[in-house]
């Protein structure tokens, strides 16, 4: 669920009632139930999180607040705790106007479709309205203090105890987000020099020209300060974008070459398996089958990369929007998680990341967003299914097109991939331009 903050859908109201919903399905057993709610730093968390909470307590269930924490740890808790189910307050990777919420089952991991259509159909049941503890059977809520200490003991665990990051020099950006205080904390605790920005929010500010999506200003740190790499995350950080240390960027796709070829070298990607949506770069299969694993490909969306790594017992998967996601570790993406991955592979590589990072050359990609008014079927729209046909003749098996709309924003996404990076960009422009016309 995500939207403007106090406007339908993201309403007080509607939390409340997702509140009592959430809270009737986890009401299974005998014990005290409980539900974990964290939340990301923008301005509108504060009467989210108070009305979510009121609906689970007023069906009798207990609520544990953890305060601004990204979403893995929010996963993580869940199951640390043993709680019925837990909740993240965010909007991600979107402006602070936004706010969204996000709900893990008790074992970490975000619910299935059908989950989510039974909880909308929850909250407008006349038998759960009509369920009213009183006395001391209404719900409480508690402030965990050890959360976020909780949280930084787990992350580390994912890399050997001989291991550490002293002599290095990372710049973090943290997007004024849910990360701001656990990021540079957990870097500087493995003996990195840590140069932190982003770290500064105020419930405005989050995702603001900062963070996964603009790391231009992570680049300027990182040349400036000649850091060996620049980690951003965004708002809820359960995404990783990178600076190499020569300034160049590098997007999910390859920082997951560079996991599965190290995964590969040393026996621990299950089945020499890595799960990827179809937007990764073509050049993502090409170098895995080269190193002598496979890449399975999910529709867009990190929770269908979960559910495949999941069915086939896979290790590692991901996007290339910065979703990285280490099955044996966590429940689901996990910025800083990935981050400390990639710089352990640094650490024992004893080379720096401009060259690590060779082992993926994407294909020129070139994606354009359209914003729209409706979302008809891609498939209906005569004009624009011509004009994809025709630049996939012209590509003749050395690219492909892929045009999709956006599950968070009224917007279509179009996406070219090709040999010529010029006319890439000309071709996902054009069909960009038919879309906006076919749905005026």
């Amino acid at each position: 669920i995500r939207g403007t903050a106090n406007q339908w859908p993201m309403t007080c109201e509607m939390a409340v009632s997702l509140g009592r919903a959430v809270a009737y399905h986890a009401l299974v057993g005998e014990h005290r139930h409980r539900i974990v709610i964290g939340k990301d730093t923008r301005l509108s968390c504060y009467m989210m999180e108070m009305a979510f909470a009121s609906g689970v307590c007023s069906m009798g269930v207990d609520v544990f607040l953890v305060g601004p924490m990204p979403t893995p740890a929010v996963a993580f808790l869940t199951k640390n705790m043993r709680a019925d189910a837990g909740v993240m307050i965010s909007a991600s990777h979107n402006p602070y106007q936004d706010n969204g919420i996000k709900i893990f089952a008790r074992d970490g991991f975000k619910l299935p479709d059908e989950i989510e259509l039974k909880l909308e159909t929850l909250m407008d049941d006349d038998h759960v309205e009509s369920i009213r503890p009183t006395k001391s059977a209404v719900g409480k809520a508690y402030r965990v203090e050890d959360a976020r200490g909780r949280y930084l003991s787990y992350v580390k665990t994912v890399l050997p105890e001989s291991l550490d990051f002293e002599g290095l020099k990372v710049v973090v950006d943290c997007a004024n987000g849910a990360a701001y205080q656990v990021a540079p904390r957990v870097l500087e605790e493995m003996g990195a020099e840590v140069h932190a920005i982003g770290v500064a929010p105020n419930g405005r500010n989050i995702n603001l020209e900062c963070g996964a999506l603009y790391p231009d200003k992570l680049r300027d740190h990182v040349l400036e300060s000649g850091a060996d790499i620049g980690v951003a995350l965004d708002g809820d950080a359960d995404r990783l974008i990178v600076v190499d240390n020569k300034g160049d960027v590098l997007d999910g796709d390859c920082i997951l070459a560079i996991g599965a070829q190290e995964m590969l070298a040393k026996g621990t990607l299950k089945d020499s398996t890595l799960v990827s949506t179809v937007m990764s770069n073509m050049a993502l299969d090409k170098v895995i089958d080269k190193l002598g694993g496979k890449v399975v490909r999910t529709k867009v969306g990190d929770r269908y990369v979960v559910e495949e790594m999941r069915k086939g017992g896979y290790s590692f998967g991901g996007e290339n929007s910065g979703h990285l996601v280490y099955l044996d570790h966590a429940t689901t993406g996990d910025g800083l998680l990935a981050a400390l991955k990639l710089i352990a592979v640094m650490r024992e590589a004893d080379a720096p990341l401009s060259e690590i990072r060779k082992v993926l050359q994407p294909f020129p990609q070139s994606l354009v967003n359209v914003q729209v008014a409706t979302k008809s079927p891609i498939e209906e729209l005569d004009s624009v299914q011509k004009m994809i046909s025709d630049v996939e003749s012209k590509l003749a098996g050395d690219g492909r097109v892929m045009v999709r709309y956006s599950g968070t924003e009224p917007k279509a996404r179009v996406l070219v991939e090709g040999p010529d990076a010029g006319q890439t960009q000309i071709w996902a422009e054009e069909i960009a331009q038919e879309i906006g016309r076919a749905l005026a």
